[in-house]
């Protein structure tokens, strides 16, 4: 079993930044990448961002690409989700997820095994 422990959420106007972490802990060695999700008032959870455990590979979702930067810090079992330039759209619960037997995709929450508990992101206009 992999622990996912996520803060960092808040409240921030359009245009600031907010940083997210995610302290993971247990069986962290049988993690083989890390994820990003969020899920927005009335829609379905989506993909994010996603990194290597070793942080050679990061992939982001169109919406926030050049804006959120993902990283890992191995030492630690941190991921970090340094978010800047907000918008009211990315306002959601962000969920961070660790992917332990890689499936071949990467952008569905059924690609992931553990989940933490989620932080709230609310960005105002």
């Amino acid at each position: 079993q992999v622990q996912l422990v996520e803060s960092g959420g808040g409240s921030v106007q359009a245009g600031g930044s907010l940083r997210l972490s995610c302290a993971a802990s247990g069986r962290a060695f049988s993690v083989i990448a890390m994820g990003w999700f969020r899920q927005g008032p009335g829609k379905e959870r989506e993909f994010v961002a996603r990194i290597s455990w070793r942080g050679a590979i990061t992939v982001y979702a169109d919406s926030v690409k050049g804006r959120f930067t993902i990283s890992i810090d191995n030492a630690k079992n941190m991921v970090y989700l340094q978010m800047n330039t907000l918008k009211p759209e990315d306002t959601a619960v962000y969920y961070c997820a660790a992917d332990s037997t890689y499936s071949g995709g990467y952008t569905k929450a059924q690609d992931y095994d553990y989940w933490g508990q989620g932080t709230q992101v609310t960005v105002s206009s």
